[in-house]
């Protein structure tokens, strides 16, 4: 039986009816037209906006940034099992390469005592741990000086189209960029990082649902949202899968459904099939039938890995939110981390296709159970900041 809870989560939200749920709580926050008086886009520098791309998660990278959900986060009472699965993602990662970990002043001293000495915390207050939302996607210039090689892009977190609080998760991505004084790119369009998969190479691959959507782009066509991304991330070809809208907090982020491996191959989640298609399934299969059909930018079609989600039977009841993907894994230097969720035969099967797929890579698995809970993962909680020579 699912324990009731009160966590405004990334995947329970449908049980609430959705943002007609959330009037009188103080939650549902408007979307911001671009360009419009008084938004973000107002304000645009255009200066910043010169020639970027987005690298790969698998290039190198110069760190990791995670956020520490404080004490009185939507979390609630689960907020201290929450916190020790993030001290465990960050103690991992700090093994090979920098992590660098938002905390807001009041949550400093838990934070470092619970992630140690080599994880460097900054006093950047946070309202939830789902940095590669609320955080700003660093691109780089190639050619440029090392100085100036990074830019950040400010895609506007606006609480998944007012899903969710987020006065201070809305100004995480200024805020951090300010601290590591890396030039700001002011996104026409409001997006969430884990909405974004690059190849590295100029391709995009992304979800219809969660940015064509009035919640975050009102009146705004998918054209005009497509140009705006390759504008600020350097793309030249976005494939667009459907996803769906509703089913989650996210509106169906492409981290969970597709992920590059390498150019001109994705890997794709299939759904756990024993209780017969749904939603799920639905998905899979329209993001399949695209992904076959697709080329990249360079022209080359795609080579499709898939990978099985974990038996739901096998891993136990774990809450109406709880995301089983094994996509939802993170590449850092010499390593992909990734959840494990207690199938072992799935478990084990996930862990070898990752390392065929990263060879040279160590693969870590680890149990995040409470994050999991919340609808995330491994690379929900996680973001990289790429090296630049």
């Amino acid at each position: 039986m699912n324990r009731p809870r009160r966590l405004l989560s990334r995947r329970r939200l449908l049980g609430l009816g959705g943002l007609g749920a959330l009037a009188g709580t103080g939650l549902a926050y408007a979307t911001w037209s671009p360009g419009a008086s008084g938004s973000p886009g107002a304000t645009a520098p255009t200066a910043a906006s010169g020639p970027a791309r987005m690298p790969a998660e698998w290039g190198p990278h110069a760190a990791t940034y995670l956020a520490w959900p404080p004490a009185d986060s939507p979390w609630k009472d689960q907020a201290p099992a929450v916190q020790r699965d993030i001290a465990r993602l960050a103690r991992t990662l700090a093994e090979y390469e920098p992590v660098v970990l938002l905390a807001g002043p009041e949550e400093e001293v838990r934070a470092r005592r619970a992630c140690g000495a080599a994880v460097e915390v900054v006093p950047i207050p946070v309202d939830d741990l789902w940095i590669r939302d609320t955080g700003p996607v660093v691109v780089t210039r190639p050619g440029a000086p090392a100085d100036t090689a990074r830019r950040g892009v400010d895609f506007h977190f606006n609480g998944w189209g007012g899903k969710q609080r987020h006065p201070n998760d809305g100004r995480v991505a200024r805020r951090l960029l300010e601290h590591e004084g890396i030039t700001r790119i002011d996104a026409g369009i409001t997006a969430e990082g884990g909405s974004l998969e690059t190849d590295g190479e100029g391709t995009l691959l992304i979800t219809e649902s969660s940015l064509v959507n009035a919640n975050r782009n009102p009146g705004m066509t998918r054209a005009e949202i497509e140009a705006e991304l390759k504008r600020v991330l350097g793309a030249r070809r976005v494939i667009w899968v459907a996803g769906v809208r509703g089913e989650d907090i996210t509106d169906c982020h492409i981290d969970s459904v597709a992920r590059f491996v390498a150019p001109g191959a994705v890997l794709l989640s299939r759904p756990w099939q024993g209780d017969g298609p749904d939603v799920w399934t639905r998905v899979y299969e329209q993001a399949r039938g695209v992904l076959e059909r697709a080329r990249d930018a360079r022209g080359r079609r795609l080579e499709i890995v898939e990978v099985e989600e974990p038996d739901p039977y096998a891993i136990g009841d774990r809450g109406p939110a709880f995301l089983a993907s094994y996509l939802n894994y993170y590449v850092a230097n010499g390593v992909v981390v990734l959840p494990r969720f207690g199938d072992r035969r799935a478990d084990d099967r996930a862990a070898g296709v990752l390392r065929e797929l990263h060879p040279g890579r160590e693969i870590r698995q680890v149990s995040i159970d409470a994050v999991g809970e919340g609808g995330g993962g491994v690379h929900c909680a996680t973001q990289q900041v790429p090296w630049v020579a």
